[in-house]
């Protein structure tokens, strides 16, 4: 294990960015939902329907879970917190885990790193010290910020202990998952299908048989009552996983080759298709399970956010709640695209960082050392994420459309083009990740940040009298709360042409500066 806190402080450094603004986003979010709910109801009755309305939808509980108290203010203020939010909390962590030894194996810089006098698990051991720290960074600011808000000191402390309690069974989930796979994608995939299971679990058992929950921590989230009679017991579960799937993954690091997975890779075949030489298939190519995994996630979203709409009347009984709700974000559809959007947004981020790390990887240079012009490689990557955005909004526009359907909803207007209004904002968003790798490798961070600042600005903006020149930086401000309100060809067009011209500007910059 020699030389582990060097390789600590050298992964600080590498988070610098992504662990502040990520857990900036997470604990804002915690706080603003604490500081919001006292206002939104006149009474405790009026909490109690709220909480009883909530318990008495499948969809609602399958995606939130159950409110166990539905006296607690406490629980019905983070009920999305809970367990949905939990799952962010999660990814955070996979991705910070996965960033240091998979990334890290894959670019050969462990290889590099383990030819000095560094310990053969001085790298696992340092990267998972880090998930502690921040673990421990999320769940103090987490609590402080709740208790701040307004709810019990408590509460808030057992809160912010399952929130950390996540982030550490999701970073020991992804230290498993990078020994059994060969490459940074299968890595994600593997976490990801594990985290998704936790969820189905959880969701199964808080809506069917309640032993199936116990068998997910993210059930434990419910189970542990934080606002209400507090059981703190159960928090040095979230430990004991932690720590088995920690030692699990030592185990299993010392049982194979550096650079390899103990799952073995199926090989290519011998000879691409010709049509590989062209740059806009060859990265439709390398991000098409990507985007069928994304497109079959935001379909199910958008079913599962449809047959929950038309219910939600039953959780604002208040005419202050309902008039509180308006302000915040207007109808209930608007508000979920307004989310949803800033999440869909992140494929275009994730293609924009792929094409970055090829060009700090060299692969790049190996496709423009072919009749591949640099014109052609700069767009294929900036065309797949912003038509690959827009896709997904359409794909969700669908599925919200069945879900209403499905669940016999009211009238309310074209479901399709409610979310296609959100195309242009997440444009302006996706033409900014692309300038920041147009500015270069050192600007590449800040594709993660954008959607995140811009969700922050959003959502904050109201509740907290921001002025309205800031709340309007973001693009997503600038949408129509469709389907209540009208299209608007004066915000679609204007940030469409902010689109153009960031393009315009991040292909000029690409153009003049060395690649790599």
């Amino acid at each position: 294990m020699t030389g582990w806190p060097l390789l600590l402080r050298l992964g600080l450094r590498q988070d610098r960015i992504l662990a502040p603004v990520a857990l900036a986003v997470l604990v804002l979010m915690s706080v603003a939902s604490a500081a919001a709910t006292p206002g939104l109801y006149a009474d405790q009755a009026d909490r109690v329907r709220a909480a009883e309305a909530i318990n008495a939808s499948p969809a609602i509980v399958a995606l939130y879970g159950p409110i166990l108290d539905v006296t607690s203010e406490g629980e019905l203020a983070m009920t999305k917190m809970t367990v949905l939010y939990a799952v962010f909390v999660a990814v955070l962590f996979i991705v910070v885990v996965r960033r240091h030894t998979r990334v890290e194996e894959e670019t050969g810089r462990t290889e590099l790193i383990g030819g000095t006098a560094v310990g053969r698990h001085a790298s696992l051991v340092a990267t998972l010290l880090e998930a502690v720290l921040l673990a421990l960074v999320l769940g103090v600011l987490t609590a402080l910020g709740n208790t701040v808000s307004g709810l019990s000191a408590a509460g808030s402390v057992a809160f912010g202990a399952l929130w950390a309690g996540t982030a550490l069974v999701a970073a020991g989930i992804a230290a498993v998952t990078a020994q059994l796979s060969a490459s940074a994608r299968t890595c994600a995939a593997y976490a990801a299908g594990v985290v998704g299971i936790l969820f189905v679990l959880r969701a199964a058992g808080d809506t069917g048989p309640e032993w199936l929950s116990w068998l997910s921590p993210l059930g434990w989230n419910t189970q542990v009552r934080a606002y209400g009679e507090v059981r703190w017991w159960l928090l040095p579960c979230y430990l004991l996983v932690a720590g088995v799937l920690a030692a699990a993954a030592f185990v299993l690091r010392a049982r194979r080759d550096l650079g390899s997975g103990l799952v073995p890779t199926r090989p290519g075949p011998r000879t691409g298709s010709p049509r590989l030489a062209d740059a806009l298939t060859l990265a439709l190519k390398v991000h098409a399970t990507t985007l069928l995994l994304w497109s079959v996630a935001a379909g199910v979203l958008g079913v599962v956010f449809g047959m929950i709409a038309p219910g939600i009347g039953d959780l604002l009984d208040s005419e202050v709640a309902q008039s509180i709700i308006d302000e915040l974000g207007g109808a209930l559809v608007a508000a979920i695209l307004s989310v949803v959007a800033v999440v869909l947004t992140y494929f275009a981020v994730t293609v924009v960082s792929h094409a970055g790390r090829d060009e700090e990887d060299g692969r790049a240079e190996l496709v423009l050392a072919t009749a591949t012009s640099r014109s052609g490689w700069f767009a294929a990557s900036a065309v797949l994420a912003l038509v690959g955005t827009a896709w997904l909004l359409v794909v969700t526009g669908v599925g919200l459309w069945i879900g209403y359907v499905a669940a016999d909803g009211p009238g309310i207007g074209n479901l399709v083009l409610a979310a296609l209004a959100w195309v242009p904002a997440a444009w302006v968003v996706g033409a900014l990740a692309v300038l920041s790798l147009a500015l270069g490798l050192r600007w590449s961070a800040l594709v993660w940040a954008w959607p995140a600042a811009f969700l922050t600005l959003s959502l904050l903006g109201d509740l907290l009298d921001l002025p309205g020149w800031l709340t309007g930086l973001s693009p997503y401000s600038h949408v129509p709360s469709l389907p209540s309100d009208a299209w608007s060809w004066g915000s679609a067009g204007g940030l469409s042409a902010v689109t153009a011209a960031l393009l315009v500007v991040a292909w000029w910059r690409f153009r003049e500066r060395d690649i790599g």
